[in-house]
This record gives C-alpha cells, sequence and structure tokens, in this order.
C-alpha cells in the first residue's frame, strides 16, 4: 500500500513493482472492504491513508 499511496496513480505502481493493474486494484479492493467490515469506510486514498496510520501500519517518516 506504501507504494500506492506515495505515487500519483496506479499505473506508476504497476509500473514500479511489475504488477498487473488488477493485482493493484484486488489489493486495494480486499483492504477496503475489511475496513468495511468493522464500521470503518475508506473509500479514498486519503482515507486508506488515514487508516493505515491510525492503526500503525504506516509512520508519518515513511511518507
Amino acid at each position: 500500500m506504501l507504494a500506492w499511496i506515495l505515487s500519483d496513480s496506479k499505473s506508476e505502481v504497476c509500473k514500479s513493482l511489475y504488477l498487473a493493474p488488477g493485482t493493484v486494484n484486488t489489493h486495494l479492493t480486499r483492504i477496503r472492504e475489511k475496513y468495511g467490515k468493522v464500521g470503518r469506510p475508506a473509500p479514498t486514498k486519503a482515507a486508506l491513508l488515514a487508516r493505515a496510520l491510525q492503526d500503525g501500519h504506516l509512520q508519518l517518516d515513511e511518507i
């Protein structure tokens, strides 16, 4: 997720990590579904960043 947070687009992530667009979309969809199931929806990139910071998955010095 950090690569996506730091990039301007999903296609940039795909190129830098040698992933198919579907793979990136699948991972983001699954992350969003998990947050949604526990009542903490994260429909936007900013919301996912906030959740990752709140939950300790990312630190401010990483971004």
